[in-house]
C-alpha cells in the first residue's frame, strides 16, 4: 500500500561545463537534467524511461546525492537533502541504496561476497561479524543464492546470480528508496523475467520503493504504477502505467509504445518509424524539443516550450497538441 510521499523533486536541474575557454570558463553547458520535477509515496514503484542520453542515469544519481544538482531541491521523506555536506548526508545513504547496471563490474572482483554484502552494514549499523554474517545469509537466500556462497567471490557467479549479489547488498541496511539503473538491461530474457519477479516480491516484503530506469517500456510496464517519459532532460509525460498503456499523450509516447515487439509472433504489427536522432543537448531546438522528429508537429511546437500540464486525473504531457493545438490555451 502507498502511505505518504518519500520523496519530492522540485525543477531539479544539472548542467555539465564543457571544455576550457578563455581563463578556464567553460564553453559550453550540457543540459542533462532540466526542470525536472515529481513525487515518489512510500511503497511505490515509480518508472523513468527514455532513449540513452536523455538523462535517465544522471536524474537517479542527483537523487542519491552522488552528484550535487546546479539546481532546484530534492526532498526524501519531508527533509530538504540537497545541500547537505557529505556527512550530513551519512544518516540518508542507508535509507537510498542503488542497483547498477553492470552486475560484473559493480562488485569488486578481490572481495569474498561476505564482505561484499555485509560492507554497507559495517559502515551504517553497530553490529558484531556474526551478526552482519548472519544478516548476509538470511538475505542471499532471499534472492535466491546459498549461504555457502558467502565465501565466493564475484567470478564464480552468473550476471543473474550476480545481479542478485547487487540487490542484497542494496537490501542489506534495509532502504526506503531503491534507484534501480537499468538493473536488467545486461541479462539474459529469461534472467531478466527471474530478476524482476524477484524485485517484485522483494518490494511487497521489505515495503520498498522503487525508482525503476529502463528503456525498455515492456519491463517498466510490468514493475511500476506509475512511469514518467524522459526526452532530453525534460519530462515530456507522466501517468499510472494503465494509462499510459491505454491512452498516450505525447508522440515521443507513442513512438516508444509502438517500438515495443507484440508477444504474438504472428500478430501483424502496422510499420512506424521515427525520423531523425536524438538533438544535440548542447543546442538544444527551440520550443518543444521533440518537435524536429514529431509527426504532429505545427508552428506553436517550434517557438515556444509547452509545460507540463494536466490533461485527465494523474496524467501530465507537455505537449501543444494536448493543450489547445496553439489556440492560445496555455
Amino acid at each position: 500500500m502507498i502511505d505518504s510521499k518519500l520523496l519530492e523533486l522540485k525543477n531539479l536541474s544539472k548542467r555539465f561545463p564543457l571544455g576550457g575557454g578563455v581563463f578556464f570558463r567553460p564553453s559550453g553547458w550540457v543540459r542533462a537534467v532540466d526542470g525536472v520535477s515529481f513525487d515518489v509515496s512510500k511503497g511505490e514503484s515509480f518508472g523513468l524511461v527514455g532513449e540513452s542520453g536523455c538523462g535517465k542515469t544522471t536524474l537517479g544519481r542527483l537523487i542519491l546525492r552522488l552528484i550535487d544538482p546546479t539546481s532546484g531541491k530534492i526532498f526524501f521523506d519531508g527533509q530538504d537533502i540537497t545541500n547537505l555536506s557529505r556527512a550530513q548526508m551519512r544518516p540518508f545513504r542507508s535509507r537510498i541504496q542503488i542497483i547498477f547496471q553492470d552486475p560484473y563490474s559493480s562488485l569488486d572482483p578481490r572481495m569474498k561476497v561476505k564482505s561484499i554484502i555485509t560492507e554497507p552494514l559495517r559502515v551504517n549499523k553497530q553490529l558484531s561479524e556474526s551478526q552482519r554474517r548472519d544478516i548476509a545469509s538470511e538475505l542471499l537466500q532471499k534472492v535466491g543464492l546459498r549461504s555457502v556462497d558467502l565465501d565466493k567471490y564475484p567470478h564464480e557467479f552468473s550476471g543473474g546470480q550476480r545481479q542478485r549479489l547487487g540487490i542484497a547488498r542494496a537490501l542489506c541496511v534495509r532502504p526506503d528508496l531503491i534507484v534501480a539503473d537499468e538493473p536488467v538491461s545486461a541479462l539474459d530474457v529469461s534472467i531478466q523475467a527471474q530478476v524482476i519477479n524477484l524485485m517484485a516480491d522483494l518490494k511487497d516484503e521489505f515495503r520498498l520503493a522503487y525508482i525503476f530506469i529502463s528503456h525498455d517500456l515492456s519491463v517498466v510496464h510490468y514493475v511500476c504504477e506509475r512511469i514518467a517519459v524522459m526526452y532530453l532532460g525534460t519530462i515530456v509525460e507522466m501517468a499510472p502505467t494503465e494509462d499510459f498503456r491505454v491512452s498516450p499523450r505525447h508522440p515521443y509516447t507513442e513512438t516508444l509504445l509502438h517500438a515495443v515487439p507484440p508477444p504474438d509472433p504472428h500478430r501483424k504489427v502496422q510499420p512506424f518509424s521515427m525520423e531523425g536522432d536524438v538533438p544535440n543537448p548542447l543546442d538544444p531546438p527551440t520550443g518543444c524539443a521533440f518537435h524536429p522528429r514529431c509527426q504532429y508537429v505545427f508552428d506553436k511546437c517550434r517557438v515556444k516550450t509547452p509545460s507540463l500540464v494536466g490533461v485527465r486525473p494523474h496524467q501530465f504531457v507537455a505537449c501543444w497538441l494536448n493543450q489547445g493545438r496553439g489556440l492560445g490555451i496555455d
